[in-house]
């Protein structure tokens, strides 16, 4: 493929993201506590939570080698990055959840499907035919700032995921106001954590599809957060006043 193609297909695809945006401020996609009757047939919640995100891993390993090894050591840096999230995101985090007989939509499913596939695939090609790093790359402040961030993000993701996850019994499927860590100031640090990550991942990468998921991770997640927000605010009349839905203060 061309890179001028290639480009125009990649600005496409954040086009879609916008409108997905703006979409989703008006309808809360109806999967965990926002699901919703008359959405089809549903799937057991681990099982889609691995379905929609391993996909990204095969797609994207198989983009990036399809044609042989890339040569570019970063490269090699950055796809270690982005398959060590979504190992966890797609193996590890699914056994740890408690919520044993909670669906998801069969749709939902596969319209995250459809997002690792592109996603995969834009990041896998790019990586594969397109992306050059010069020798100094890991002295560049893109680099040493965007490892930050995505440390820093990826950290602050998985000590919210774990005090979520710490709310619920084995076995047991109600809600409780989630406290500790950044919940002190904001509903949703788990959303707030990755967009950090991607945005420190499209920084060091410094690469057009990088930046593509992270708008599509903004757009996704920021509605999420409102949505949750939201939620918790008309279900415990004692929710904490002072937090925001995604940014703290």
């Amino acid at each position: 493929m061309h890179y001028t193609l290639y480009t125009q297909i990649t600005w496409a695809w954040i086009a879609v993201a916008v409108v997905t945006f703006f979409y989703l401020l008006r309808q809360n996609a109806p999967y965990g506590r926002h699901v919703q009757p008359g959405w089809g047939p549903t799937v057991d919640n681990r099982l889609g939570w691995f379905v929609m995100e391993f996909t990204v891993i095969v797609v994207f390993l198989t983009t990036l080698l399809w044609s042989g090894l890339p040569a570019s050591k970063p490269v090699w840096v950055f796809s270690a990055l982005f398959l060590f999230h979504y190992v966890n995101r797609s193996i590890i985090f699914p056994l740890r959840l408690r919520t044993r007989g909670k669906r998801m939509p069969v749709v939902i499913m596969f319209s995250a499907v459809g997002f690792n596939l592109m996603n995969g695939f834009l990041l896998g090609y790019y990586f594969a035919h397109f992306a050059g790093y010069p020798p100094g790359w890991w002295f560049d402040i893109r680099f040493l700032l965007g490892m930050v961030l995505f440390w820093a993000g990826l950290g602050i993701n998985w000590q919210s995921d774990n005090i979520l996850l710490g709310l619920r019994a084995p076995g047991a499927t109600g809600y409780a106001i989630p406290r500790g860590g950044l919940f002190g100031r904001v509903s949703c640090p788990n959303h707030l954590g990755e967009m950090i990550e991607w945005a420190g991942f499209a920084l060091m990468t410094w690469a057009l599809p990088a930046w593509a998921f992270l708008i599509w991770t903004v757009a996704n997640l920021a509605p999420r957060a409102l949505a949750h927000h939201r939620w918790y605010q008309e279900k415990f009349a004692d929710y904490p006043p002072e937090r925001k839905a995604l940014w703290p203060f």
